[in-house]
């Protein structure tokens, strides 16, 4: 649940007439909502009739290729493997998808310039892990860099530009709004006092751009898994203000304040993200348990209601053996799991760990694609056998 935000010019009261100070007409008001009226939404007001559509062209399929739609079978996906592509949405590319999300890898080289692109179908979190650059949108700017979490909310016109060709992104497309976890806010929506970040952390846009332009804009939508090529009369980027709840922001991963205990504390102390479908918790840099006895390893447990996926980011996962960055586990819902042979004993007496990871847990069974298996190590499921 981001805060109140506003920048640029707006009236003082909505819905009432906003003139354009050189007499010429006046501002157009948009309502950017969720949820029908009843979600966070932002006032927008733009230079020109967001509406004007000169052309429409045609449309690609991006539905995801399924292969497998009823496995239980604990898989690891080396995900450096995936391989650069220029284009940003063409280097996306999804793993694994369910009727609630689809979590996919990206490795794109160029920033986005050549066109607008809108995502109608899903909230994104885009986590940086490799490269910075700058989230260019409507609402204003949001700079990132490794660690970032990025929200972009469901559509949200924007370009996004890259300091660098090596550029690595975990990401998720959410059906349903991503918020901050509901047991870390209080009954107004401010984050409470034991929770793990606070609104001091989050990166707000900035630097709101305003264009003046008339041309033709293309602007590509994503709808029902097809992606659509619009062409508008006015440069999207042409809002002189706006206020509310509902825009893009940001998050790094290295200001979580992870929760410790004297024994093991279970997974939701990590959660960092929540939606009706899915879970997001950030694993990081930490002290271990103090308890004379503790052992800091997690002990086994099972999945009968979620399906776990870890992306693994940085430092030594002390609950697994043979896992590097860009890494991806997913332990299906049905079979427990635990820690690798070894690691349990290994974590007996650790002061610390310096793990960095970032947990996706679906209420959904996840289906596999083809991408998915052609990342397949093929033989994580054996990996427990001591």
């Amino acid at each position: 649940m981001p805060i109140y935000h506003k920048s640029g010019n707006i009236p003082a009261k909505r819905h009432t007439q906003f003139e354009k100070p050189d007499g010429s007409g006046f501002y157009y008001e948009q309502l950017f909502g969720t949820v029908g009226f009843d979600g966070m939404a932002s006032l927008m007001y733009h230079i020109h009739r967001p509406t004007e559509v000169i052309q429409v062209g045609d449309s690609i399929d991006l539905s995801p290729k399924i292969v497998d739609t009823n496995q239980l079978m604990m898989r690891k996906f080396i995900g450096f493997n995936v391989l650069p592509k220029e284009d940003f949405l063409e280097s996306r590319v999804p793993i694994l998808v369910n009727k609630d999300c689809i979590i996919g890898l990206a490795a794109p080289q160029k920033s986005l310039r050549d066109y607008f692109y809108k995502n109608a179908d899903a909230d994104e979190l885009l986590f940086i892990h490799k490269g910075s650059g700058t989230l260019r949108t409507q609402l204003g700017n949001v700079s990132f860099e490794y660690g970032d979490y990025l929200i972009i909310p469901r559509g949200m016109i924007y370009q996004i530009d890259f300091d660098t060709i090596d550029n690595r992104i975990f990401y998720v497309e959410s059906h349903s709004p991503i918020y901050t976890p509901k047991r870390y806010r209080n009954y107004f929506g401010q984050l409470l006092e034991h929770s793990p970040y606070c609104e001091r952390d989050y990166k707000l846009p900035e630097n709101l751009e305003t264009h003046d332009e008339q041309g033709e804009f293309v602007i590509k939508i994503k709808k029902q898994n097809k992606l659509h090529s619009l062409v508008y009369r006015y440069h999207p980027f042409d809002v002189v203000g706006f206020d509310g709840y509902n825009y893009p922001w940001g998050f790094s991963i290295h200001n979580f304040e992870p929760i410790t205990g004297r024994i093991h504390q279970p997974p939701p102390v990590h959660q960092t993200f929540q939606t009706d479908a899915f879970v997001v918790c950030s694993f990081c840099p930490r002290l271990f348990d103090y308890h004379p006895k503790a052992i800091p390893a997690p002990y086994n447990h099972s999945n009968i209601d979620s399906d776990e996926v870890i992306y693994y980011v940085d430092g030594d996962f002390m609950s697994r053996n043979d896992i590097a960055q860009g890494h991806i586990t997913l332990h299906p819902g049905g079979i427990p799991h635990g820690p690798h042979p070894g690691a349990m004993e290994r974590s007996i007496g650790k002061k610390e760990t310096q793990e960095l990871a970032v947990m996706v847990d679906t209420f959904r069974p996840l289906l596999l694609t083809e991408d998915a298996l052609k990342l397949d190590d093929g033989k994580y499921f054996g990996s427990w056998i001591g």
